[in-house]
């Protein structure tokens, strides 16, 4: 898949605010997008800022009701027996985009659009609209990105790139977010019964405050080379 990036003035650059659902406090990073980005690139960009280990399946979902189809539409379909996957899900005013491999490579069938065939641009097509990034079906992990502003591009000014952020990402497989802030307490409580399980699973501080905006930065433009790592 080719990357999306450098100073292409073909596309205009999306600003926007991506925060883990239900952290307090907040879990965010800023962003500047080229609008032409995939939303199958934007996996990747968004496992980057947010220092997730791309180990677990993804997916988009739109919620608007206004995909839901006029009666019309839906007597047309019926008669003509096309009620697919992605009509059905219009049918609940979402629309589901997923990937078409899993982490490791591997051919995926899961329902919806494929998300390497749109753009943000084309379903976030103006400031507030939002979109759910939902991460490891097991933690549950759900992403809000909301589109703040939109605007022309800046010369010398290589995309994507993080413009700010605070607080860590949770670590992989720690149990959504009962399990994280769970954690959280233990490992700040000598005399918590799950201190030293808790410990000894992070293998050494975590500092929950933390957020390396140089670091993310560096391996979004590692990211940007054609031959740059897959996430």
């Amino acid at each position: 898949m080719s990357k999306p990036g450098g100073t292409d003035t073909s596309s205009r650059v999306i600003q926007a605010r991506i925060t883990l659902k239900g952290t307090k406090p907040p879990i965010w990073r800023q962003v500047a997008l080229p609008s032409n980005i995939t939303l199958g690139q934007l996996h990747e960009v968004i496992q980057i800022v947010m220092g997730w280990m791309n180990e677990h399946l993804h997916q988009f979902v739109l919620r608007d009701k206004g995909l839901k189809p006029s009666p019309e539409e839906m007597a047309e379909r019926l008669r003509q027996r096309t009620l697919d996957d992605a009509f059905l899900s219009r049918m609940s005013g979402t629309r589901m985009f997923v990937p078409r491999t899993d982490p490791m490579g591997g051919e995926l069938d899961m329902d919806g659009e494929d998300e390497d065939a749109v753009t943000l641009q084309q379903i976030c097509p103006r400031p507030k609209s939002k979109l759910i990034y939902e991460y490891d079906f097991g933690d549950g992990w759900q992403h809000v990105i909301e589109v703040q502003k939109i605007v022309a591009p800046q010369d010398n000014t290589d995309l994507p790139l993080c413009l700010r952020g605070e607080n860590a990402c949770p670590p992989e497989d720690c149990g959504g977010l009962w399990g994280y802030y769970e954690m959280l307490e233990a490992v700040k409580d000598p005399g918590h019964k799950m201190h030293e399980h808790y410990a000894e699973w992070l293998g050494g501080d975590f500092d929950p405050a933390a957020f390396d905006l140089e670091g993310v930065n560096a391996e979004l433009a590692r990211w940007r080379k054609p031959d740059g790592p897959r996430r």
